[in-house]
């Protein structure tokens, strides 16, 4: 079966279902949730991962075109199920079955589609991710996504970055507000760079809060208050789901201050996958998450789930609702973020080591030598120098990074090395991932 194929085999059936559900008979909603959840389950034990296109297997225009069927059938879920729950002619349990599986693929299917659109060169087709995202009111998603996000991703920065030991319920009011503000801020200093005031009509906050308005009003219209309840519940429930990933997918892992001072660049390690048989196709490869860091350009069937980066040990969607319980989430993930953050740490040690090791030697001259003083001599008038205490140690407190990021480990010669502050920092992010 072509990859495409398998793509539109898992994410077109629920699609179909609810805009049936919410037009033909609400049952249909039944067996929406079902296919999103059990089948979901099961079929992710029974199936491979998605594989990673080879270099010689054409699927354009098929992805794109795939992604533009499920952004305009989010449009009409969207419609026919505010319009179906208002109508107040669906059984109890096939209202809430359906406004479950809406919600639930909106966070599976529309947000990793539109996530894939924000990132394509067309415009019509960004255009259309963030119609998706503006029409459950988190427009700002796209401007706090691509410019803030994949720039600042495992640092203080980045409000998508869940800090240490950092509950989801803490999480999720901190980064809905941070990411919102953050991409303010960042479209606001695009402006400026164009000598533009930050109210300037391009400025696409008036896009993501007024098309936020136009879809609450024209659901109004076409379904009454009620749809509108409906529509704002659903858009709750998208951001939460969202949030919710983006906590999974970077729980624990943050970027490190390297000896000269700078943060690491993105790499691999940053980011937590979940390659699955069904969920990962479900979600158009997004579990493919440290790729995606990676290669932000590269289309999510290009993506490879299966490279040799930190894995959770379920699925996306178990995970994340794992995560909703801080307790049971700190006991199965605390450990799996401490292994990869010291290994990391690890590894910049041993490359600093090595790269000191392979420095050129600078010969000096005999006469040099000679004039060379011994450690233990004195020169004149500069201070005495007291011996120091027996219980000297020669050991360096590990360097860490700013709060919200994971330490270096021992740096010769480290300015800030005996800062308390920083040694209290290193307890606190070892305390939390205990």
């Amino acid at each position: 079966m072509p990859v495409i194929a398998r793509y539109a085999a898992i994410t077109l059936p629920p699609m179909v279902l609810l805009i049936a559900a919410g037009t033909v008979w609400g049952g249909f909603a039944i067996m929406a949730l079902i296919w999103l959840t059990l089948v979901a389950l099961v079929a992710d034990q029974l199936l491979a991962p998605p594989t990673p296109v080879a270099p010689e297997e054409e699927t354009k225009p098929w992805a794109d075109t795939l992604s533009v069927i499920l952004a305009i059938g989010h449009i009409l879920i969207q419609i026919s199920t505010t319009s179906a729950l208002a109508s107040g002619g669906l059984a109890f349990w096939q209202g809430g079955a359906l406004f479950l599986a809406t919600a639930s693929f909106f966070g599976q299917v529309s947000h990793p589609n539109a996530h894939e659109l924000i990132h394509r060169h067309s415009a019509a087709l960004r255009a259309l991710g963030a119609a998706t995202y503006t029409s459950v009111g988190f427009g700002h998603h796209v401007s706090a996504h691509r410019l803030v996000h994949h720039r600042h991703v495992g640092t203080e920065a980045d409000p998508n970055t869940p800090h240490p030991g950092e509950s989801f319920w803490e999480y999720l009011p901190r980064a809905w507000r941070g990411s919102f503000e953050a991409g303010i801020i960042s479209e606001v200093e695009r402006l400026e760079r164009r000598g533009r005031g930050p109210n300037h009509i391009t400025n696409p906050y008036w896009v993501w809060i007024g098309g936020a308005v136009l879809s609450l009003v024209l659901i109004m219209v076409l379904a009454g208050p009620f749809g509108g309840v409906v529509l704002v519940g659903l858009g709750a429930l998208t951001g939460a789901q969202i949030l919710l990933s983006d906590y999974v997918q970077h729980y624990g892992l943050q970027r490190l201050i390297l000896p000269n001072g700078r943060v690491e660049p993105v790499a691999a390690h940053h980011s937590w996958n979940a390659p699955k048989g069904f969920s990962s196709y479900l979600m158009m490869n997004a579990p493919a998450h440290s790729e995606h860091h990676l290669h932000p350009d590269r289309s999510y069937e290009r993506l490879n789930p299966a490279a040799d980066v930190p894995t959770l040990p379920l699925s996306l969607p178990l995970m994340a609702a794992i995560a909703t319980v801080p307790s049971a989430w700190r006991r199965l993930m605390d450990r799996r973020a401490l292994k990869v953050m010291e290994a990391a740490e690890a590894a910049h040690i041993a490359a600093a080591t090595l790269a000191a090791s392979a420095a050129p030697i600078t010969p000096r001259r005999p006469d040099e030598l000679r004039r060379e003083p011994s450690p233990d001599a004195h020169v004149p008038g500069a201070p005495h120098k007291p011996p120091p205490p027996d219980d000297a140690t020669s050991e360096v407190a590990p360097k860490t990074a700013p709060q919200g990021t994971a330490p270096v480990g021992p740096i010769a010669d480290d300015p800030i090395a005996d800062d308390p502050e920083t040694a209290e920092l290193l307890k606190k992010i070892r305390a939390a991932t205990q």
